[in-house]
């Protein structure tokens, strides 16, 4: 059932999401539905916070390298991997969908956005202390702009294999400051 709310949340945003066409495309009945989510905004934090699960298992923690360098790309390279997934745009639609809006769904997918700069920016801030990531801008700027890469990139190149993870590796580089691979 989440699955299928994440395919329309993907394609349509929440404006279009009824709870009666995730019944049936989820092949439930209405009612069934209805007893799990008391309406269509349950349903969509229910979905945010599914994808944020599955990210999380498929993509892990950037904190998880103990390289600062090897954290972001890896982080990067699974994430284009992830983005082959059809309900990897739900977040990146949903917070276009809700710019500017205090609604409950926006502030969920602000905190998982601000979670993830903030790892980014711990990580950034260690590689430049370390000498492995040289000076640039701010390390909250970069991991802004770091992960709005690894979004839109994934996105737009989403399948495209196998340049979905080598160009997410050239404009990650690019962000961070580091040299090419050589590729």
């Amino acid at each position: 059932m989440l699955e299928a709310a994440a395919r329309r949340l993907s394609t349509h945003g929440y404006a279009h999401l009824t709870l009666d066409w995730v019944a049936g495309e989820a092949g439930y009945s209405r009612g069934a539905v209805y007893h799990q989510f008391a309406g269509k905004e349950e349903l969509a934090l229910a979905v945010v916070t599914w994808v944020e699960e599955t990210w999380t298992a498929e993509v892990g923690s950037p904190a998880a390298e103990a390289d600062p360098v090897d954290a972001l790309l890896t982080l990067a390279r699974k994430h284009a991997v992830f983005c082959r997934r059809d309900v990897a745009r739900v977040l990146l639609t949903l917070r276009i969908e809700f710019a500017g809006q205090d609604h409950p769904v926006g502030r969920a997918i602000a905190g998982i956005v601000d979670r993830l700069d903030a790892d980014c920016a711990d990580l950034i801030a260690a590689g430049r202390a370390s000498g492995v990531i040289p000076p640039g801008p701010p390390p909250r700027e970069t991991a802004a702009a770091y992960t709005s890469v690894v979004e839109a990139v994934g996105i737009e190149l989403a399948g495209r294999t196998p340049y979905d993870i080598e160009l997410m590796d050239r404009a990650v580089r690019g962000v961070l400051g580091l040299p090419p691979t050589g590729n």
